[in-house]
């Protein structure tokens, strides 16, 4: 689970942040505070790992407060921030894309903006969890990592069009019975490893002919689930 932080002033304002925060699975709410001291106090005490913060706070602006966020002497305890709040002025956007703001939503907004947001979220956490610790990252991990355009994904190393074909074929009926496929089930279908087979699927979700969807269980990582949808 993400653990949350909301920071809002207006007590039911932070209820209602709260309730959203609840019904998006993969989250939950392990705080809340009313002021910039308080936020930054919680931060410390209770380690979450995304903080919804607001811009009108009672003792000191929202900036301020992200500012300090990255500044703290505790910097494993620095959460990310989604700012969430009436302010729209051009100086306050920018000061919160420049203090590492991970996204902006103007007040009020519904249930739904804020699910995108945090589901947006979640799939960056999870990717960034995937990577290999002990290996410098790919520019394709990157790429992914920022949402940034480039090339089409290359093709993998070793890759065979028979199995291509296989690995597709396999996608395409799950998908015409409303069904999603795990890397080990994908590969018992196509009688292939479990390496190979996520191998393929990953390529498919790189240059867009298939999806992936996280699927969460008990302890451990998610489990990746993949659609075909060219």
């Amino acid at each position: 689970m993400i653990k949350v932080l909301v920071v809002d002033d207006d007590f039911m304002v932070a209820k209602i942040h709260s309730g959203y925060v609840g019904r998006v699975e993969g989250f939950e709410v392990v705080g809340v505070a009313h002021s910039g001291a308080d936020a930054l106090r919680a931060v410390e005490e209770l380690r979450p790992e995304l903080v919804l913060l607001d811009i009108y706070l009672p003792d000191m602006d929202g900036l301020t407060v992200l500012r300090s966020m990255r500044t703290g002497a505790r910097p494993s305890a620095e959460p990310d921030v989604l700012v969430i709040s009436a302010a729209h002025d051009l100086d306050t956007v920018r000061g919160a894309v420049r203090g590492g703001a991970v996204h902006y939503l103007i007040k009020p907004f519904s249930f739904d903006a804020l699910r995108e947001q945090l589901e947006h979220f979640r799939a960056l956490h999870d990717r960034l969890s995937e990577l290999p610790g002990d290996s410098p990252a790919a520019q394709q991990d990157i790429d992914r990592l920022f949402g940034t355009p480039g090339r089409p994904a290359a093709t993998p190393k070793g890759v065979a069009s028979e199995t291509a074909v296989v690995v597709e074929r396999v996608l395409r009926e799950a998908a015409a019975s409303g069904e999603d496929l795990s890397a080990t089930e994908c590969a018992g279908l196509a009688e292939l490893s479990r390496v190979s087979a996520r191998k393929y699927l990953e390529h498919f979700v790189d240059i867009g002919r298939a999806e992936v969807r996280l699927r969460y269980g008990g302890t451990g990582r998610p489990e990746r689930r993949y659609r075909w949808s060219a």
